[in-house]
């Protein structure tokens, strides 16, 4: 990439400069309006008249827990963390060959590094290929984190009745987040107030 290029974009043999992808991942943990977020910077691009997309890259950790409580037996955390990470990763590649075919913003909702904080949150070692697969495939891309207290996070995840979280959980979330950002140097974004303050301050973070 040319120093004078701005990060996140792709060089792809045969593709015009001007048709090329820019891909923007952003994190959080849950209630911090990461989909909401999402959305919203690709409707101000598609507004703008310019081509943007959306890809989202599920666990299927919100199924599992449903399925286990239904059936009465919980599922061993590890084992829990064996069949997230597959899915995920699959998700993962799926957003990634989709992206390289598209021209214009790609945001990408979650990804690889959700799986490390879960991981870190539940006491299990992060692995080797994850934290490398994680790392070599963010190296192209905008990651911004959205950051707001477990308190607001909480009070949202309660106002839209989908799931629940533990206090403890979304604190211990949050500070895994934060050591990530402040160790892989992504942008940290205030995602507290409306969706129009947020969606100013993501832009601003990642010059959309």
């Amino acid at each position: 990439m040319s120093p004078a290029e701005p990060q996140g974009w792709r060089h792809r043999r045969g593709v015009p400069r001007a048709a090329r992808s820019r891909t923007v991942v952003v994190l959080g943990i849950d209630g911090s309006g990461k989909t909401t977020a999402a959305a919203a910077l690709v409707a101000a691009e598609r507004d703008a008249g310019r081509p943007a997309l959306v890809l989202r890259n599920r666990s299927g950790r919100r199924w599992l827990a449903r399925a286990s409580a239904r059936v009465g037996v919980e599922v061993p955390v590890r084992r829990l963390d064996r069949v997230e990470t597959v899915v995920r990763t699959a998700n993962v590649l799926v957003s990634r060959a989709r992206a390289g075919r598209r021209s214009g913003l790609v945001v990408v909702d979650r990804h690889l590094v959700c799986q490390l904080v879960l991981r870190r949150v539940r006491g299990l070692p992060p692995g080797r290929v994850l934290p490398w697969l994680a790392a070599r495939w963010l190296r192209q891309d905008t990651v911004v984190l959205l950051d707001v207290p477990a308190e607001t996070a909480r009070e949202r995840i309660l106002d839209r009745g989908e799931d629940d979280e533990t206090m403890e959980h979304l604190r211990d979330a949050r500070s895994a987040y934060l050591d990530l950002a402040r160790t892989w140097g992504w942008s940290v974004v205030d995602a507290t107030g409306t969706t129009e303050a947020v969606l100013g301050r993501l832009a601003a973070a990642t010059g959309s």
